[in-house]
């Protein structure tokens, strides 16, 4: 097979990179704003009825039947201990859902998430000292900072379970 050579792009001398972009997904939890990558969001809904499932952990609020797919629903401000006291879930709440690599999740939020555009260079690694040093893999991406001073804290969705925990999962089982 004869080899095509690809023509190398012409590169005008002079002229600034792009700042390579990220998307994110924005929502509060808490008193904060979180973010995930748009291309770990499967879909965003107003949460639909769910079902409770017995020995889960407290954070799944349960299961969901979501476009014919059945998912775990998950409280995050409940995961992280978010929750001001005395503040319930609203009675409508939406769900963003989001992949990994082998099982699809619901995250519960307050509020519409919003989507957020961004320089990648606007992202910092997390600091050591705020991962929780209970699971393996940090889910902490990094600390984005705003012009106007705020900061969004960027999650890895893929990273958010233990592998213990994604066995536990409503619908998984040892062989999955």
């Amino acid at each position: 097979m004869a080899e095509t050579e690809v023509p190398t792009p012409i590169t005008k001398p002079g002229r600034a990179k792009p700042a390579e972009l990220v998307q994110l997904i924005v929502f509060r939890l808490g008193d904060e704003d979180y973010g995930i990558r748009i291309e770990q969001v499967k879909e965003v809904t107003v949460t639909p009825d769910v079902a409770r499932m017995p020995k889960t952990p407290p954070f799944i609020k349960g299961i969901a039947n979501l476009r014919g797919d059945i998912i775990a629903i998950l409280d995050l401000e409940e995961r992280f201990r978010l929750r001001p006291a005395g503040r319930p879930i609203p009675e409508r709440s939406y769900t963003i859902a989001v992949e990994a690599a082998d099982y699809v999740l619901g995250l519960m939020v307050r509020e519409v998430p919003r989507p957020f555009t961004m320089p990648l260079s606007q992202i910092e690694p997390a600091p050591e000292f705020v991962q929780d040093s209970s699971t393996r893999d940090k889910y902490l991406e990094g600390i984005a900072k705003l012009p106007e001073g705020g900061v969004i804290i960027v999650l890895d969705m893929r990273k958010l379970l233990t592998p213990s925990e994604v066995m536990r999962l409503p619908g998984k089982t040892a062989s999955s």
